[in-house]
């Protein structure tokens, strides 16, 4: 939340700090941790914009490219005791317009996340487990070698992105070697460069093929 906040200003920096209600921190402690066990790629009070209403706001959203997960978190007041007709139809054409986005939104509501934790936990593991399926899909009809699956292995669990001497390092090959191999895994679009214009100098996995690498 403290990195969020540094890369915040206006608006969404006053809604992280001041819309971040109780349930929204219930739904942390008692689902998201206890399904996750990390905060990775899950940002609070997400912005995004629509030709209509300009900015709104997402409870959390899991952004992982290509996928995007909306959470949204249904406190009584708000969502019920308080709400009329008008706002009750625009909430609906705000989840149908994240949908035709490309969004997968999920709804909890605070007496579930209280009184059914269990339940909401299975759901978030449920979504992720099945992007992370989708992700291993691009994988299974591709011809890989043993040593270009290990060099994918090596991109994503490396910190930062991997050099062809680090790779050659990693593989136990010649320089020549490794940037054979990672040329022929950028060509694939399962690495890409991370430096370099006519040369490329490091290179990190492709973002859609995090959770598939650690499949491999």
């Amino acid at each position: 939340m403290t990195e969020q906040m540094k890369q915040r200003s206006g608006e969404a920096l006053r809604r992280l700090k001041e819309g971040h209600a109780h349930a929204e921190k219930r739904f942390l402690e008692k689902v998201w941790w206890p399904a996750i066990g990390h905060f990775n790629h899950l940002h609070a009070e997400y912005e995004i914009y629509d030709f209509r209403n300009g900015a709104r706001y997402i409870d959390f959203a899991y952004v992982r490219p290509p996928y995007k997960v909306g959470i949204e978190i249904d406190g009584y007041g708000a969502h019920s005791r308080d709400i009329d007709r008008r706002k009750f139809a625009d909430d609906r054409f705000r989840q149908n317009e994240l949908v035709l986005d490309g969004w997968q939104v999920l709804r909890f509501s605070y007496d579930a996340i209280e009184d059914q934790s269990k339940r909401c936990q299975q759901h978030i593991q449920q979504i992720l487990g099945k992007l992370s399926g989708k992700s291993s899909e691009l994988l299974k009809d591709l011809d890989l070698s043993m040593r270009h699956r290990e060099m994918i292995r090596i991109a994503i669990r490396a910190p930062q992105p991997i050099t062809p001497a680090e790779a050659a390092a990693k593989l136990r090959c010649s320089d020549k070697q490794a940037r054979v191999i990672l040329k022929a895994l950028t060509d694939q679009n399962l690495l890409i460069p991370a430096s370099g214009a006519k040369r490329i100098r490091s290179y990190r996995v492709h973002p859609q093929l995090s959770e598939a690498a650690r499949c491999l």
